[in-house]
């Protein structure tokens, strides 16, 4: 009799499906990585989209899981570097992207410490970089 009731449970467990399914679809853009410090030390947005230049991202310690080869045929990467900050409390991030018929438009959001604010007098230099999963032209705003 319990073998029966077991089968019976197992078979509805098994029998019962989520409704839930995976359409593959990616989202049109991922952050990888936003860090307080180690850009570089003048303000720039660039976008990497051939080959050799997404190789450097990928040799990146903190990049290395996140990048998949087959990503330089369909994806950009957007490094956004803030530059040198005499105080900790930067941030550098991404506030929209919204995809258009031919382009990509990205909103960059900079955060900055209250005039108030406690903040350790270090330099940094903060950065962030996102992976656009599209190849389409991109405009930074």
């Amino acid at each position: 009799m319990k073998k029966v009731v077991l089968l019976l449970l197992v078979l509805v467990l098994f029998s019962c499906s989520s409704n839930v399914k995976n359409t593959g679809t990616k989202p049109l853009f991922e952050v990888l990585t936003q860090q307080p410090d180690g850009g570089a030390n003048i303000r720039f947005f660039e976008i990497l989209s051939e080959s050799n230049e997404i190789a450097m991202l990928q040799n990146d310690e903190k990049l290395k899981n996140k990048i998949h080869p087959n990503d330089v045929q369909t994806s950009n990467f957007v490094v956004l570097n803030m530059g040198e900050k005499t105080t900790a409390g930067y941030k550098i991030n991404v506030e929209s992207v919204i995809e258009t018929d031919k382009n990509i438009i990205i909103t960059v959001k900079e955060t900055v410490p209250e005039p108030n604010a406690v903040v350790s007098q270090v330099i940094t230099y903060p950065y962030c970089i996102v992976k656009i999963n599209s190849k389409k032209e991109i405009i930074i705003k």
